[in-house]
């Protein structure tokens, strides 16, 4: 999909991912891009409209959708990039922890996402969701994250075979990334959290992410060594093709 002359949703657009990914669009002409945080992001240039916005609430989410439409005719492309983590040992029950985290990290993306083909019907549209390679690979200390991340990638492994629209669904899987993200995940002890081996540059994500909405890439994959890594889990997917796309069929009798 084309990105000049786009209209744009960025959320979690102050640092890490969000701030680079903000930085590469802005190179690209005649866009508008709502830049949504839950810290205030100086406007440093006339593309940038930013907004601060708490995605864990769907009233939050329903108010950013109305702002956008007071600033566009239509909202092009969103990137549902906001998230955090947990590092911890899976201990006391907390139900407000669990549900904060999927608020963020799920809920608000999919919501997000509903909202997007609502608004678009007949018309071209891109999301993309930030993922993590977590999601195909679980990290001990990260159980809640990854299953978050799991989650997103699942959702779109089934939608795929629902889409019936002109909208492209894409994730992007990112191997830890070189940012505060690991240092800010919040766990029991506060102690500082190390970044899991290997790691990349924000930039270099950000990078993968312009390419994959320009060539409508479903599956971005940052770390070439962990596309690579996955070869036979990746082999067990191919062939469960069959069986979901069996299954696509029977829905859609259902839906008749």
């Amino acid at each position: 999909m084309k990105i000049t002359h786009k209209n744009i949703i960025l959320t979690g657009a102050a640092s890490g991912i969000g701030k680079a990914i903000l930085n590469q669009l802005l190179d690209f002409e005649g866009i508008k891009v709502i830049a949504v945080d839950l810290n205030i992001i100086e406007n440093a240039s006339d593309k940038i409209i930013p907004l601060v916005c708490d995605l864990s609430q769907q009233s939050e989410v329903d108010r950013l959708f109305e702002f956008a439409l007071t600033q566009f005719q239509a909202v092009d492309i969103f990137i549902a990039n906001a998230g955090f983590a947990y590092y911890e040992v899976i201990e006391k029950p907390d139900w407000q922890r669990i549900e904060k985290i999927f608020q963020v990290n799920v809920f608000s993306p999919i919501y997000a996402f509903q909202k997007m083909k609502e608004l678009n019907v007949g018309r071209e549209y891109f999301v993309l969701m930030t993922s993590s390679a977590m999601a195909k690979v679980a990290i001990p200390g990260y159980a809640l994250y990854g299953a978050t991340k799991a989650a997103l990638d699942r959702f779109e492994d089934a939608y795929r075979f629902e889409n019936q629209d002109f909208g492209h669904l894409s994730l992007v899987y990112p191997i830890a990334t070189k940012t505060n993200f690991f240092n800010r995940s919040t766990n029991f002890s506060g102690r500082e959290v190390s970044v899991p081996f290997p790691a990349s540059s924000p930039e270099e994500v950000a990078k993968t992410m312009i390419k994959g909405i320009l060539n409508n890439e479903t599956h971005i994959y940052p770390s070439k060594l962990f596309q690579i890594s996955r070869f036979f889990q990746k082999l067990f997917e191919v062939m469960a093709f069959p069986y979901q796309y069996f299954y696509a069929q029977k829905l859609k009798e259902w839906v008749r």
